[in-house]
This record gives C-alpha cells, structure tokens and sequence, in this order.
C-alpha cells in the first residue's frame, strides 16, 4: 500500500512540475539526470543506476503515463521523476533553477524522436518536413539546451560528464550508404557537431562531454529489429564506457561496446 501512494503521490508531483522530491536526493551520493526515461534505454539508465546507489532525476515528458518508472522510483528512494519536454526550454531552465544547489555527475540525453520502420526508408518526395523540424529540436536542440542550463550543475560535481546518446546512422564514416531516415540521420549529425563544438567550453571547465552510440536496440514493445540488443545489455556495456570516461574523451564519439572512436 505503501508503494502504491508513492507511486501517485510521485506522478503528481511529476505533472505539475514541482521538484519536491528533490530533498530526499542524498548528498553523500553520485547524481544523474536521465532524460526520456519513460521506456527502453532511458528507463534501463535508471534501473541500473538506482540500483548501484546513484540518485537519479528522472524526466519524462507524460510522468503520469510512465507506469515502469514510477513503478522504479516506489521501488528506490533515490529515484525522483520530474516533467520534462526537451523543446520546452523555459521549463528546461526552471528545472535546473529547483536542483540550483545539486551537484549533477552525469547529465545523460537520451529523449529523442527515432524513425518509424514504415516512414525509416522514404526517398526524399516522402520527407515530412514537420517531423524533421520536430527531430530537431528533440534529438539535437534539446541536448545542447540541456548542457546550457545544467552546465553549472555539473561542473560543480565529482565525476563532470554530460552524456549524449548519439548514433552511426549520424556518421558519415560509419552510416548506412543509402538514401534512409533522412530526418533522423540529420538531427543526430546536428547533435554530433553540437556537442563536438561545445567540448571546447567544456574542457575548460574540467567537463568532459561525449558522444556515445548504443547499438541497434530493441526499445519499441514488441517489435524485434533484426540483430539488435536488449536495453539491458546496451547500457550495461554504455555505463562501463561512462565509468572510464577521462578528460581525454572530450569531445569525442564512442561506440557502446568498447569505448573505441568512431568516424564523424
């Protein structure tokens, strides 16, 4: 009964925006802050992160309507869920006012806008240009708006890493060679030289920001892509690329299964 109170009084607090739960966050812990944290990658970010003792910040565009993660954070009290829409920059910039004096170690962009298999392979008379304005703004605009508002946050932590989950199919080098996902591939190129470009302030600063590829992975409920991975193992492998993160990282794209460079 008790988990069960929590569970609404968490999705409540999450709606209306309020970072009430922010006290229960321990200080003698590792933060990070997790965004589309709702389903597959970001949602397994959190599990394993509660798990090993960090104090998560959870952000999820409709909280009420993530049952898996308030699920997650009834389960861990160093778990807070907190709304967040990453093309909501005014409402980015109240979040990090509420956690103004929380230290963050890890600032993780994970929400983004992923192609659907119907729309992934239209040629370029079949672009929705409103969708690609929209994977703009959500996969490329909305990490580096993070890093803006939260960029005193972490510099003011232990660990100093802003994460951005990237993908080869953004790679020149490494992307698929053929006319495919032409909104997808852009915004994450975008996102790629945003956080190529701003790992120049961020040095300065002892902040190491990088890149990183997951892998093909399995996050829509029951679709299997073919060769992909579960979340489970993408951010197993992801969070031991994180650990070892140094300053010598900075500004670099890594692949999920090694840590080894991959081409821009």
């Amino acid at each position: 009964m008790q988990q069960i109170w929590r569970v609404a009084i968490l999705a409540a607090l999450a709606m209306t925006g309020t970072a009430t739960w922010a006290a229960a966050l321990s200080p003698d812990k590792p933060t990070v802050l997790v965004t589309g944290a709702n389903r597959g990658i970001g949602l397994e970010f959190v599990r394993q992160y509660a798990e090993d003792g960090y104090n998560v910040i959870a952000t999820a565009r409709k909280p009420a309507a993530a049952e898996a993660l308030n699920a997650l954070a009834a389960e861990h009290e160093n778990v807070v869920v907190e709304q967040l829409d990453v093309t909501d920059h005014p409402r980015i910039e109240a979040l990090a006012a509420a956690y103004a004096e929380q230290p963050i170690d890890i600032l993780l962009s994970n929400a983004a806008i992923t192609p659907r298999y119907k729309t992934a392979f239209q040629r370029v008379k079949g672009i929705d240009f409103d969708m690609a304005r929209q994977s703009f703004e959500v996969n490329a605009l909305g990490p580096l708006k993070l890093a803006q508002a939260f960029m005193p946050h972490v510099a003011a932590s232990d660990q100093k890493k802003i994460i951005a989950m990237s993908s080869k199919a953004g790679s020149f080098a490494e992307g698929p060679k053929m006319p495919m996902m032409y909104s997808y591939r852009g915004s994450k190129a975008a996102l790629d030289m945003f956080i190529y470009t701003l790992s120049f302030e961020t040095g300065k600063k002892g902040v190491t920001a990088v890149l990183l590829s997951p892998g093909t992975v399995n996050t829509t409920p029951g679709m299997k892509m073919p060769n992909a991975i579960e979340p489970s193992e993408s951010v197993t492998k992801l969070r031991a690329v994180i650990a070892g993160l140094t300053p010598e990282n900075n500004g670099q794209f890594l692949n999920y299964e090694d840590g080894r460079l991959i081409g821009w």
